[in-house]
């Protein structure tokens, strides 16, 4: 057998890519530039190409025969048909996590949660966005079924840069962070049905966000879209 090689440069690649997209900087419907992706990265077409390929089996990216790529455009049925499944995987990862959570798990995911709070009393969007995937992460994590995990986070991959859209009302933003109140006390009661409710119903409320946000594209407008 031959020796294990280091993490391939087109895997690293994809990474940049992929937040690119993420943070908005590649909006969707956009034609990838491979020469000026290239020319911020520093590398090559090829390892480009390969990360192209690994962005388009996780649904970021539309592969175009003879014209390169784009950002794939999400649109209400696609995110709310992901929703569907990611809200039935979230549920049972929080009924899992009751059941095999440890204390000193329920007091780290306590501790990530005040930090949260802390981010929202400051109003800092962006830092209060990566502790609130720090918990929805570790309650995965707490569910000890490797298998829910791998599947949950393909699907995460798809509508990432909707649930952590940076454009979100006061009135929504305060609305999350009681469900994430919620979200606690079920979890330190280890009340796996009520956890497992509110994942389910925290998740579809944030459709209603996406369409605000704009980042969600209207059916209707796509079927008259020239490409």
């Amino acid at each position: 057998m031959g020796k294990i090689q280091h993490r391939s440069l087109y895997l690293d690649v994809a990474d940049r890519v992929r937040e690119l997209i993420e943070q908005g900087n590649l909006p969707p419907g956009e034609r990838i530039s491979e020469k000026q992706l290239c020319e911020r990265f520093g590398v090559s077409r090829t390892p480009l190409r390969e990360a192209l390929k690994v962005l388009a089996s996780e649904g970021l990216v539309e592969l175009l025969p003879n014209r390169g790529a784009r950002v794939v455009r999400l649109t209400l049925k696609m995110v709310k048909d992901t929703y569907d499944l990611m809200g039935a995987l979230e549920g049972l990862s929080g009924e899992l996590a009751c059941q095999n959570i440890s204390d000193e798990g329920i007091r780290a995911i306590r501790a990530l949660h005040d930090e949260m709070l802390q981010h929202y009393r400051e109003r800092n969007l962006s830092a209060y966005f990566r502790v609130n995937q720090r918990i929805h992460e570790g309650i995965l994590a707490a569910s000890a079924n490797q298998v829910l995990q791998e599947t949950y986070s393909n699907l995460n991959q798809r509508v990432k840069r909707v649930r952590y859209s940076k454009k979100m009302t006061d009135d929504f933003w305060r609305k999350a962070v009681q469900d994430h109140e919620h979200m606690i006390l079920a979890l330190e009661a280890r009340d796996g049905r009520r956890l497992g409710q509110i994942l389910r119903d925290h998740l579809c409320n944030k459709l209603e966000v996406a369409s605000l946000a704009g980042v969600i594209e209207d059916e209707t407008a796509l079927d008259v879209a020239h490409y």
